[in-house]
């Protein structure tokens, strides 16, 4: 039963902790089989060193459990993100330190620099708080709606949102991508909230400069690393 898909998942979300971006059983990841509308996610509130490639729980994009164990309580939202954006093929949502901060302050996250402007063409933003209507029993997949909400244009140009008060959700074309996009961003809310420290009135880069770094890594044109 999607024995190699779950392999992936287990991988991710045994780096997520591995990168420090997760602790005890906070967080997970997942990623999506577009051919049979199966996704395999990380169990509910099981500890990073225990997961196995038979406990990483799988269920239809409709969100019939179909295997494994309890799925993880936020499968809805990841359910809703998928529905929604056909690009994604893997999500990582965390606790990590400085995205949480960002997100518990309410606040999306200018690019202050280069290191954001390599891998978000934007920038990241944090929704609107949730209704008390929307914190009853649809909650979770409630998120997603507002996450979806939050992001303008092509998901993967800007692959990661800050939930209001919860925490910053990362994704990508695969669940390492989303892993990648995931630690990425706690790196950038580190040196921006030091940033800000530094100079509160500090201004987000040029343009110009955001744009440069950002086609340096992605589209037709770019030219980093190798190929």
């Amino acid at each position: 039963m999607h024995d190699e898909l779950r392999d992936q998942v287990l991988s991710a979300n045994r780096e997520l902790a591995a990168l420090g971006l997760a602790h005890a059983s906070y967080g997970n990841v997942s990623a999506i089989d577009r051919h049979a509308s199966v996704v395999a996610i990380k169990p509910s509130g099981v500890p990073y060193a225990e997961l196995r490639t038979e406990t990483i729980a799988l269920v239809s994009l409709e969100g019939v459990h179909l295997d494994g164990s309890k799925p993880s309580s936020d499968t809805p939202t990841h359910l809703e993100l998928y529905r929604t954006f056909d690009a994604i093929g893997g999500i990582a949502h965390t606790h990590s330190t400085y995205a949480s901060s960002w997100a518990q302050a309410k606040r999306a996250i200018p690019c202050l620099g280069t290191t954001h402007a390599d891998d978000f063409h934007g920038p990241i933003p944090c929704t609107r708080d949730l209704s008390d209507e929307e914190c009853g029993d649809d909650y979770e997949r409630l998120t997603g709606v507002v996450i979806a909400e939050a992001v303008a244009g092509d998901p993967l140009d800007v692959p990661a949102v800050l939930v209001a008060s919860h925490g910053p959700f990362a994704w990508g074309a695969t669940a390492g991508e989303a892993v990648a996009h995931a630690a990425t961003l706690e790196e950038i809310a580190h040196t921006a909230l030091n940033a800000v420290l530094l100079d509160p009135a500090l201004e987000p880069i040029s343009s110009v400069l955001h744009a440069r770094h950002f086609r340096r890594k992605h589209g037709p044109t770019a030219y980093y690393g190798q190929r």
